[in-house]
């Protein structure tokens, strides 16, 4: 049986969290210059990977949310504050709280080793301007 698969409802749009927190608006803002810079180059394979990486967010067997809570956790365990920060934010439009959030970073913390912490400090930084 194949799990039908849909766009999540988010409770924030970028612009609600870039008004929210300066490091989201920082991040949402260099993110979207780069990205056009990529768009530029016409590349037939990232566009495929783009949208691998966009339909496997998507609303499925587990709710978005709980993929993107993964995504940080992997993110935070690779050490990647780009990827870290973009889940942060999609983790909070999506609805997660705080305690959700941290304990995600905890996983990644006892994966990923004390290595992590320089990558929790920034990540937490972003959390308390949205959950302020």
């Amino acid at each position: 049986m194949t799990t039908q698969r849909k766009e999540p409802i988010f409770l924030f749009n970028e612009k609600q969290v870039a008004d929210k927190s300066q490091l989201a608006r920082q991040f949402i803002e260099t993110r979207a210059s780069l990205n056009a810079n990529v768009d530029k180059a016409d590349n037939f394979l990232l566009k495929r990977f783009y949208n691998v990486d966009h339909n496997t967010y998507l609303e499925g067997a587990i709710p978005a949310k709980y993929k993107e809570l993964m995504g940080l956790v992997v993110s935070a365990g690779l050490r990647c504050d780009d990827c870290v920060n973009y889940h942060i934010i999609q983790c909070y439009r999506l609805g997660a709280t705080r305690p959700e959030q941290e304990e995600a970073l905890n996983v990644a913390l006892v994966v990923g080793g004390s290595i992590v912490i320089p990558h929790l400090r920034r990540a937490y930084a972003m959390l308390e301007e949205l959950y302020r």
